[in-house]
């Protein structure tokens, strides 16, 4: 099979200026938008340093292509030096069409692993029937996918969660779960072996969608997901793009949420015998500072 007509080998060649600036002319403004959201992104959370290697988890998604294709843009571009190792688990999906994959990473020219697993099966045999498939299958992709960057020596691993899927977690874990938490930009493992990072949360779905098709990504869907049509999240989506026809503000407010808390607002015990404690210290403080005085 042919490398799909956007691959293009990564080089490295000395005039680096010359490259630079030939990137930037053939960028177009889709892409421009998202390499400067997710740029905001890395600095606002110190998401990559020199030296990093990062493992690019590809599902066969729009997103995770979206990001293996942006952080290649931008490799090129960083005053930094950091690599990229993209790494697919196949699952053992019936038909899953992985050498489309293999065949795009060798055409852009990036260091690949494709890992086979099957957890399709064990998947579908733990699931209890109504229930989704996604629990089971993160638990098992996760520990997968911990083990195998130990092994290709990656000090990172970037997972292409956007806006949307942060602020749907929000409202999926404040509807379902009784907890206001969602999707950290940057998160260390329990373990303390592995760091994720998402450096496209602030970027929207829709541009990441527009993007893919514009860059002809070969898109894989899942055959887990794709199966299961009245998942909580799918019930999410649909209730934030209601809200958004008449304000359109809806999804950037609630990402804005995300970073503006007001934790003496909120009704968290713990948060007020936190504050209680403080106010009381600096009371003591105040009292001792006036009988010396």
């Amino acid at each position: 099979m042919k490398p799909y007509p956007d691959a293009e080998p990564v080089s490295n060649p000395k005039n680096g200026d010359l490259i630079a600036q030939r990137d930037r002319s053939l960028m177009s403004r889709d892409e421009k938008h998202l390499l400067k959201k997710m740029g905001q992104a890395i600095h606002d959370f110190d998401l990559i340093q020199e030296g990093d290697r990062i493992m690019v988890a590809v599902s066969g998604g729009k997103d995770s292509l979206s990001l293996l294709r942006l952080l290649m843009r931008m490799q090129k571009r960083a005053p930094i030096h950091f690599t990229l190792v993209a790494v697919n688990l196949d699952q053992g999906q019936p038909n899953f069409p992985v050498q489309v994959l293999e065949d795009w990473f060798r055409g852009v020219g990036v260091e690949y692993r494709i890992v086979k697993k099957d957890t399709y099966s064990i998947v579908k045999r733990l699931t209890q029937p109504g229930k989704t498939y996604c629990a089971v299958c993160s638990r098992l992709r996760r520990a997968i996918l911990y083990s195998t960057a130990m092994e290709l020596g990656a000090t990172k691993i970037a997972l292409g969660h956007h806006r949307e899927d942060l602020i749907e977690t929000l409202l999926l874990s404040a509807f379902y779960a009784g907890a206001l938490k969602s999707m950290p930009a940057k998160l260390r493992s329990d373990d303390g072996r592995n760091t994720i990072i998402r450096p496209l949360v602030y970027c929207p779905e829709s541009a990441l969608a527009a993007y893919a098709q514009e860059q002809r990504l070969p898109i894989l869907p899942c055959g887990l997901c794709e199966s299961q049509e009245n998942q909580q999240r799918k019930q999410i989506k649909k209730l934030i793009a209601n809200l958004a026809v008449n304000h359109p503000a809806v999804p950037g407010n609630l990402l804005n949420a995300l970073g503006n808390v007001v934790p003496s607002h909120l009704l968290d015990p713990s948060v007020h015998k936190d504050t209680l404690a403080a106010d009381q210290a600096e009371a003591r403080l105040e009292a001792n500072k006036a009988l010396r005085e």
